[in-house]
């Protein structure tokens, strides 16, 4: 009941000067407005990020080449720099390889993902285009990417095998070439131009395209989007006259095994396997997962960095909150002398203060916290990030608000409960 009756009084006072109060609570409003602000942003950035991550495959395992001696940090990058000898058709991954790989983790695996970049280019017909990038794959890779197929189908096992000239599209080539008619694309031709060189393919399926977490607006056109035109990785390999042999894959586990360890596992069956009489180059392997998790850390640890700066504008407005309440206790003084007189407890005293400078900070947290929201989200969309409210944050800010209130208002409430009544009431 106390406390009500403190709050009441609170209330009261701050109407009593509404310009003042809301020139307390601006800074109280704008600090808090900043941290969640930049926490929202920091949280729609960080989802954004790891959610691509995500699709990438967390339970993938990345192994490619390295020089022998290199020390890799956990992205696979080397530390050291030499004049190690070129690369030999010997020093690749072959398909042998692979294969005996796919056969001795056959119950940790779900295969070996690979893939060629052929390059990008835009196919033309009369004034429509669309700006493609050429992707041989193969059954594994094109498994992982999950794509929606709106019309036709995907490769068929010999399509692959044999090195077919078919090819899987976007709903926006189509848009661009075909008016957005999915199954009017499929069974037709297509004509791509690579290096001066002509390359004909059948369209034989339609995707839709998702525009990936990390992508910022580009503020292009929607038309001149590129997107990927998939072939079978042996057309692809065909097409560039390359040997099927690899400088990296992929490995998609089957989440039965540790990520890390299997990595591990992995590296080392191919180096004591094909790499241990290899002069310069041995495999190294890393997995998603562990990528993942020092992701999230690095960006937590950034997003806390950031929240610790906008929080400097919050000690601002708690000193002015402060400053602002021993004025309100300098011209009240007589009022504190008429309530002492009248039986009021220092105790009474102190807690109506605090309770006033709480009011003043818990307010202007909400406002702040309603203002971050808007600020933050409206920044997220802007950036094409999708908007994630820092739940965390919002409760954070509220609580921190009740605690500046205390903080802040104990030192002038602690001030006027220790007023004389007699000194009070003669107070001018």
């Amino acid at each position: 009941m106390l406390i009500v009756e403190n709050i009441s009084l609170a209330l009261a006072g701050l109407k009593a000067n509404k310009m003042r109060t809301f020139l307390t609570m601006l800074g109280i409003v704008i600090g808090i407005a900043s941290v969640i602000a930049i926490m929202t942003v920091s949280d729609s950035m960080n989802q954004s990020v790891i959610s691509s991550m995500g699709d990438m495959g967390a339970n993938n395992i990345s192994v490619f080449l390295t020089q022998k001696g290199a020390n890799m940090d956990a992205y696979g990058y080397s530390d050291e720099s030499s004049n190690v000898r070129q690369m030999k058709t010997k020093d690749y991954f072959s398909e042998e390889m692979l294969h005996n790989l796919e056969k001795n983790f056959a119950h940790q695996i779900k295969g070996v993902s690979l893939h060629k970049g052929i390059g990008d280019t835009k196919v033309k017909e009369g004034a429509a285009y669309a700006n493609v990038s050429l992707t041989g794959t193969n059954p594994t890779y094109l498994n992982g990417k999950n794509l929606k197929l709106l019309a036709g189908r995907t490769f068929l096992p010999e399509e692959y095998a044999q090195g077919k000239k078919v090819v899987m599209v976007s709903d926006r080539f189509v848009e661009n070439m075909y008016g957005g008619v999915a199954e009017k694309a499929v069974g037709e031709p297509v004509e791509v131009v690579m290096e001066n060189k002509y390359y004909s393919y059948t369209i034989i399926g339609v995707y839709e395209y998702v525009e990936s977490a990390m992508a910022f607006q580009s503020g292009g056109a929607r038309k001149d989007t590129k997107t990927e035109m998939y072939l079978p990785l042996d057309t692809a390999m065909a097409q560039e006259k390359q040997e099927s042999v690899f400088e990296s894959f992929e490995v998609v586990s089957n989440g039965t095994a540790d990520a890390s360890n299997l990595a591990e596992s992995i590296a080392k069956y191919l180096n004591e396997r094909y790499y241990s009489d290899n002069d310069a180059y041995h495999s190294y392997a890393y997995s998603m997962k562990a990528m993942l998790g020092e992701m999230k850390n690095m960006l937590n640890t950034q997003k806390m960095a950031f929240a610790a700066v906008g929080a400097i504008s919050l000690l601002v407005g708690g000193i002015g909150v402060m400053n602002i309440m021993i004025v309100s206790i300098t011209e009240r003084t007589r009022e504190i002398g008429t309530r002492k007189a009248l039986g009021a407890t220092n105790g009474s005293i102190r807690l109506q203060f605090i309770m006033e400078a709480i009011v003043i900070c818990l307010i202007g947290g909400i406002i702040g916290v309603i203002l971050g929201l808007g600020l933050g989200l409206g920044a997220s969309k802007l950036m094409n990030f999708p908007g994630a409210p820092s739940i965390g944050g919002v409760v954070f800010c509220v609580l921190f608000s009740i605690a500046f209130g205390v903080f802040f208002g104990y030192y002038p409430a602690n001030k006027a409960a220790k007023l004389h009544p007699i000194e009070a009431l003669r107070y001018e």
